[in-house]
């Protein structure tokens, strides 16, 4: 039987004499006044502390060392508010003591690294590092370099590091190489970096367990590795909505001290192939329209985002008179409503119970294998309870999201009560309505209004979507479509063919070419005609996590807990005090000095 560590001294941090105690899970010191009473006492659980070093240090902003006999040097997580954000901002916290000999200095230090080996048993030892030098402003290796490498030294992190120089490289680096060692991966760059890891994990994950990712109705093996992310891109959505805010160090220390947040990952098919995953949203209609024309912006950065988003605000432009409806079938399989509803006013916030539970339900022979990983349950048998149901109409938009899709625009997201980890997704549906009407449904985006309480627009819970076009839509599109451009649909063709040829795993590994040169194509001809065309589009575009895909009529189906990162959910401001005010008052076995 484990017994908790426990040490109590009289420490000294600057002139003031405080009494240190460690116990197994906690850290404390109490400032003493000359009379020997307790005064204030901070007190942080031995999980935060992030390192523990000899003398007197700094490390941030700038690393500088001190060897001194008697002193050494605790770096902790620290939180604060985070503004406008609803996540709480980590930063490394320092203090100071010293000691009245050597011998004891050496106590201290060897009992607090003792400790964080004994109740820190996911913290990661060995990390590969993928850096974006492109993304976003191209601060990608500064960030990585100044604020993070730092910390991951303190901790006694080994990291292997590769700056891309192409697309896709980091996905088709964990789809091929050996990736024996690491006990995770860590991307520094936005959410296409972060894909790029994805689609690299669960397809090395797949081929190593030999299931086939074409298959929608297979049972996908959750990833064995963690995903860390340091976010340095134009578009920090993924990290935003799991962390709450968008900062490097708290991204940073979250990979340091091992938390662990399971993540659904919605995966979208067409033709009985699987064309991409997507954690965040999969948007048809006006999500489709803003990023075939952000598309264009390409080269203005982050500002292209807010080129098109205040277009659409100032009623004006041509992503707003373009934005029409589009006619299309809707057939989604809904989840148990008496687990969890888009409505229910709740928030998935850090130590969620709606999505505890889940695990539960997703593996519920967990508890007797002794891991996650090694449970190989059917979902399938679980997706055919319950009847699809179908809708057919006109839609200003239609979206899938498997998260709240939260940003520092859009602090609620696009469904607020959607949770990470509960196997489901929410679809959002808005049918045709007024221009002004759309507006308002757009503008309560922004605030803290519900909105799903407007008539024309519907959410349900979901376990799988299919979406596809009227046949008379149907016909008329490929007839639009080889009017526009006849050589993109060949090859699109070719892509389709290419698909049922070989396995996904070598799709993702190979067909990106033809993807890209295709999608240089739909750009020079643009998707979004404004006031000048002549014929209105039939079809709209598919916005993936900010990818436009080649296929209108698409299956999604959800797969819970895929994958896990290096976070643990969106803390609540709360955890602000709890946590710097928590006292362990257990001072049984304790040895003075």
């Amino acid at each position: 039987m484990e017994t908790d560590l426990c040490l109590e001294s009289s420490l000294w941090v600057g002139n003031k004499r405080h009494r240190a105690v460690l116990t197994g899970w906690h850290f404390k010191w109490t400032e003493v006044d000359k009379k020997n009473r307790d005064k204030k006492t901070v007190s942080v659980p031995v999980s935060e502390v992030v390192g523990v070093e000899e003398g007197r240090v700094e490390i941030l902003p700038r690393k500088s060392a001190e060897d001194t006999d008697k002193d050494f040097t605790v770096f902790y997580v620290k939180r604060s508010s985070s503004g406008g954000s609803y996540g709480l901002l980590w930063r490394l916290g320092r203090i100071q003591f010293s000691c009245p000999s050597r011998a004891l200095r050496d106590q201290w230090t060897k009992q607090l690294r003792t400790a964080l080996k004994t109740h820190s048993p996911l913290r990661p030892h060995k990390l590969l590092v993928f850096i974006n030098p492109f993304g976003g402003k191209g601060k990608g290796r500064q960030i990585y370099h100044s604020l993070v490498a730092p910390l991951f030294e303190l901790a006694g992190i080994s990291c292997h590091v590769i700056v891309t120089e192409r697309a896709n490289q980091a996905r088709d680096h964990l789809l091929k190489k050996d990736l024996a060692g690491f006990d995770g991966v860590v991307c520094v760059g936005g959410d296409g970096m972060f894909s790029e890891l994805l689609h690299g994990l669960i397809g090395r994950t797949q081929q190593e367990a030999g299931l086939c990712e074409n298959d929608p109705a297979v049972t996908l093996q959750p990833c064995p590795l963690h995903i860390g992310i340091i976010p340095a891109g134009s578009t920090d959505c993924v990290c935003y909505a799991t962390v709450g805010v968008v900062d490097p160090v708290t991204s940073a220390l979250h990979i340091i001290i091992g938390d662990s947040q399971p993540l659904d990952v919605c995966s979208v098919h067409h033709a009985s192939a699987l064309v991409r995953y997507s954690v965040s949203m999969v948007g048809y209609g006006f999500y489709g329209d803003v990023l075939a024309e952000s598309e264009k912006h390409r080269w203005m950065g982050p500002l292209r985002y807010d080129y098109s988003v205040r277009f659409v605000q100032c009623f004006c432009t041509v992503v707003y008179l373009s934005n029409r409806s589009y006619a299309g079938i809707v057939e989604y399989l809904p989840a148990d409503p008496l687990f969890s509803s888009p409505r229910d006013k709740t928030r998935c916030l850090s130590g969620c119970s709606v999505c505890s539970r889940s695990t539960e339900r997703l593996f519920p022979q967990s508890s007797e294998s002794g891991s996650l990983y090694s449970s190989h349950f059917s979902q399938l048998s679980a997706d055919s309870e319950g009847e699809w149901v179908s809708v057919e109409g006109r839609f200003r938009c239609v979206s899938l999201t498997c998260m709240s899709s939260s940003c520092a625009r859009s602090p609620l997201g696009l469904s607020p009560s959607a949770h990470l980890a509960d196997g489901t997704g929410d679809l959002i549906l808005v049918w045709d309505t007024h221009p002004l009407a759309f507006l308002k449904f757009l503008h309560r985006h922004t605030s803290t209004q519900d909105q799903f309480d407007l008539p024309f627009v519907e959410v349900h819970r979901v376990k799988a979507v299919r979406f596809s076009l009227p046949k008379n839509r149907d016909e008329e599109g490929q007839e639009e479509a080889r009017g526009a451009s006849v050589g993109t649909d060949e090859e699109e063709r070719g892509y389709v063919d290419a698909i049922g040829r070989v396995d996904s795993q070598q799709h993702l590994a190979d067909g990106t070419a033809g993807r890209d040169q295709t999608g240089k194509q739909k750009t020079a001809a643009p998707f979004l005609c404004g006031l000048c065309c002549r014929k209105p589009p039939s079809e709209s575009v598919w916005n993936c996590d900010g990818e436009i895909l080649p296929f209108t009529e698409i299956l999604c189906r959800i797969h819970g807990q895929l994958v896990r990162l290096y976070a643990r959910g969106i803390e609540d401001g709360a955890a602000i005090d709890s946590c710097s005010q928590e006292i362990d008052e257990s001072t049984a076995r304790c040895s003075r000095y």
